[in-house]
C-alpha cells in the first residue's frame, strides 16, 4: 500500500491554513498570519526589479549567497552586534530563517540528540527536531509576563543535550529576553557544551524601554552560537523568503552541508535587493520600530476595548490577550468563534505548546498588528461591537 512517510504522519494541516480559510468565508479582518498588508521600502522594491531586468541576475546566485548581500549582512551585524565576521566562512544565506532554521537542526545535531525549546515555540522548531531525528525538551513560558522558571531550564540539560533554541524578540508571546536570562542560558550551555541557535527575525521590531540583545553578544558563547535573522520581517517583504545564519565557521559549515541540498541557491533578483535593503540608513531601523509601537498600542487598546486583556508585548508584531472574560471554551473554539460573531481572525496558541503544557495558553489568543492602520480601524470597529454585545 502506497502512503506518506511516517516522518511526517502526524503533521496536520497548519493553523495558519486552517484559520485563513475560515476567515475568508466569514470575510474576517485577518490578524492571524503575521504577514503585512503593505509593501516594502521602495529602493528595495526597485532594486529587485532592476535585478529582473538584467539578465546576469536571472541565473544560479552563489550557494552560499551573493557577495554582495553576505558583507552587506557582515556590516549590518558590525553596526549592530560590533561583531566581526567574515563574509566568506561565517555568513550563509538561506531561503528564509524557516530554511535556516532546519538546515542548522539537521547540520548541527545528530538522531537521538536533545534539544531544548522555549514554547510557546515558532511551529516549524518541533517538525524540525522530529524529522532530524532529535527528541524535543520543552521550557514553558508563563503568561502574563512569559516567564520561564530557571530551574525547570536546568533541569531539562543533560548529556543527551547538543542544542538549544532561543527565539527573541519572541513569536508569539513578545517576550525581549533580557541579559540575566541570556546570561542563564549561556551558563548552562557553557557548562553542558551545548549549541545555541538563536532565531532573531524580529531583532529590530521593540518597544519603549525594550532593547534586543543577541545571544551572540554574551561574554563567552560566541564560538557555539549560530544566529539566523532575515529581510521579511524587517523589511516587510515576508514573500521574499530571504534569511542568513551568522556564526563560527564551523558551524555555518553544518548549516551549508544541509541546506545545500535543500534548496542549492536563493532567488538572485531578490537578493540583489536584500543589499539594497541592508544599506538603508540607521533612520529607516528607528522609524520602523515607532511605526509598529504605534500598531501595537492601536491594537492593544481595541482589544481592551472589547473586555479581553491583552499583554502588552515588548518586541515582534504580535499581542497575546486573555479571553477569559468573554469566552469559556479554549482557544481553538475562541478562534472560530471570534471569526464567525466578531469577523476578526486570530491564532490559537495552543498549537505552539507540547500537549501536557497547552492548559496554559487555552484561555490566550495571539493577534498580529502587522497591518494597515486602516485594517487595525477595522477590527477595532469589530471588536468594539463584539464588546458592546457581549
Amino acid at each position: 500500500m502506497i502512503q506518506k512517510s511516517k516522518r511526517v504522519e502526524a503533521f496536520g494541516t497548519t493553523i495558519f491554513h486552517e484559520i485563513n480559510l475560515l476567515a475568508a468565508e466569514y470575510g474576517a479582518v485577518n490578524l492571524g498570519q503575521g504577514k503585512p498588508d503593505f509593501d516594502g521600502p521602495e529602493p528595495v522594491i526597485e532594486g529587485a526589479v532592476a535585478a529582473l531586468r538584467d539578465s546576469a541576475h536571472n541565473q544560479y546566485a552563489d550557494g552560499r549567497g551573493l557577495e554582495a548581500l553576505r558583507i552587506a549582512i557582515a556590516q549590518h551585524e558590525d553596526s549592530f552586534y560590533a561583531r566581526q565576521l567574515d563574509p566568506d566562512q561565517e555568513i550563509i544565506v538561506t531561503v528564509g530563517a524557516t530554511e535556516a532554521i532546519f538546515a542548522a537542526i539537521l547540520g548541527l545535531t545528530d538522531p537521538g540528540d536533545e534539544i531544548i525549546v522555549f514554547e510557546p515555540f515558532y511551529d516549524s522548531y518541533v517538525p524540525n527536531i522530529l524529522m532530524a531525528g532529535g527528541i524535543p525538551r520543552y521550557c514553558p513560558l508563563h503568561p502574563p509576563a512569559w516567564d520561564f522558571d530557571p530551574d525547570q531550564l536546568r533541569s531539562l540539560f543533560n548529556a543527551k543535550t547538543r542544542a538549544i533554541v532561543v527565539n527573541t524578540p519572541h513569536n508569539p508571546s513578545g517576550k525581549v529576553f533580557s541579559p540575566d536570562e541570556l546570561a542563564l542560558i549561556a551558563e548552562l550551555c557553557l557548562g553542558h557544551d551545548v549549541t545555541i541557535i538563536t532565531d532573531e527575525v524580529y531583532e529590530h521590531i521593540v518597544f519603549d524601554e525594550a532593547v534586543h540583545t543577541s545571544m551572540a553578544q554574551i561574554p563567552g558563547v560566541q564560538d557555539r552560537t549560530l544566529r539566523i535573522s532575515s529581510l521579511g520581517k524587517t523589511f516587510n517583504v515576508t514573500g521574499w523568503k530571504i534569511g542568513w545564519a551568522t556564526g563560527p565557521a564551523e558551524l555555518v559549515a553544518g548549516v551549508q552541508r544541509a541546506r545545500q541540498f535543500m534548496s542549492f541557491a536563493v532567488a538572485h533578483p531578490l537578493q540583489v535587493g536584500a543589499v539594497q535593503a541592508l544599506q538603508l540608513p540607521a533612520s529607516y531601523y528607528e522609524a520602523l520600530a515607532a511605526m509598529y509601537q504605534a500598531k501595537r498600542d492601536r491594537l492593544v487598546n481595541a482589544l481592551q476595548q472589547a473586555n479581553l486583556k491583552p499583554a502588552t508585548p515588548a518586541g515582534s508584531y504580535f499581542v497575546m490577550a486573555d479571553f477569559s472574560a468573554v469566552y469559556e471554551d479554549d482557544d481553538k473554539a475562541f478562534a472560530q468563534w471570534l471569526i464567525r460573531e466578531a469577523g476578526v481572525a486570530s491564532i490559537p496558541p495552543t498549537v505552539f505548546y507540547s500537549p501536557p503544557n497547552q492548559h496554559i495558553v487555552s484561555k490566550q489568543a495571539r493577534f498580529a498588528f502587522c497591518k494597515s492602520d486602516a485594517t487595525l480601524d477595522e477590527a477595532a470597529a469589530r471588536l468594539q461591537a463584539l464588546g458592546q454585545r457581549i
